[in-house]
């Protein structure tokens, strides 16, 4: 069953709830190089003025005015960083050239897909992070990503108040580990049982689609040949496993490119 159209839908979705944290993350940090930019040319301006005035206390003050522009270049430069790596974030996420299958290094883009959730968890939620050493990984990049993206934010919704998602990364026999747990809610067994079933969600009405778990492993068995599984306990959080191969098959690789 083709459910191409329902996986964009929903990744266009995920990324819509992204953009007004996005939105900020990026305008705080241009705020910030706004206001020091102001600062800057009235400093440069005083400057200008004390260096026509060759006297010790006008070098002292100019001296002064140099470490304050340096202080607020280095707070500038900062804020730049932020702003390039959410933009590398999102890029890396929605980049068309990674439609083809190709080999990539998964740990970065875990990290890359942690910058987009970092404005929607704020400071409520702790991301841990414990990435192994893995080898470069033949995937669908832009698959992958949407399941990270599904499985993180969900784990941030799933956590009332303040929390803590872990992120690790390993590898097993041949496989990379991913797992994202939780301290969240967690699931009943009921909720268990129809977890990856296509319509079920455990969010409120408007929250949730109930498609990204469904597709999330259909992205992971079906496209990858790996395993999407998952242990949860009520009130106690909820770990989500993904396990894929390093290299895929010859026969799959030309069976999806069919």
């Amino acid at each position: 069953m083709n459910t191409a159209p329902s996986a964009e839908l929903h990744q266009m979705a995920a990324i819509g709830r992204l953009l007004t944290g996005i939105v900020h993350e990026i305008n705080s940090p241009i705020g910030s190089i706004f206001s020091n930019n102001e600062v800057l040319l009235q400093s440069l301006a005083t400057l200008h003025k004390l260096l026509e005035e060759p006297d010790p206390q006008a070098i002292e003050k100019a001296q002064r005015i140099i470490e304050t522009c340096q202080a607020l270049a280095a707070v500038d430069r900062i804020a730049c960083e932020r702003i390039r790596l959410v933009i590398r974030g999102l890029k890396s996420f929605s980049r068309t050239d990674s439609a083809e299958m190709r080999k990539v290094d998964l740990n970065e883009q875990l990290r890359d897909t942690l910058k987009l959730t970092q404005a929607e968890f704020r400071r409520r939620i702790t991301v841990e992070v414990d990435l192994g050493e893995l080898p470069e990984v033949e995937c669908y990049p832009q698959m992958i990503n949407q399941v990270f993206l599904n499985l993180l934010v969900n784990a941030g919704q799933a956590i009332v108040g303040e929390g803590v998602i872990t992120v690790r990364s390993r590898l097993e026999a041949g496989q990379a580990h991913v797992s994202i747990a939780d301290t969240g809610c967690g699931m009943t067994p009921q909720q268990q049982a129809r977890a990856f079933q296509a319509g079920f969600s455990t969010k409120p009405l408007g929250e949730g689609t109930g498609l990204g778990l469904a597709i999330s492993k259909e992205i992971i068995e079906e496209k990858h040949g790996g395993l999407l599984s998952f242990e949860s306990q009520p009130g106690a959080g909820t770990t989500f496993h993904i396990r894929i191969p390093l290299r895929q098959g010859a026969s799959r690789c030309e069976s999806e490119r069919a």
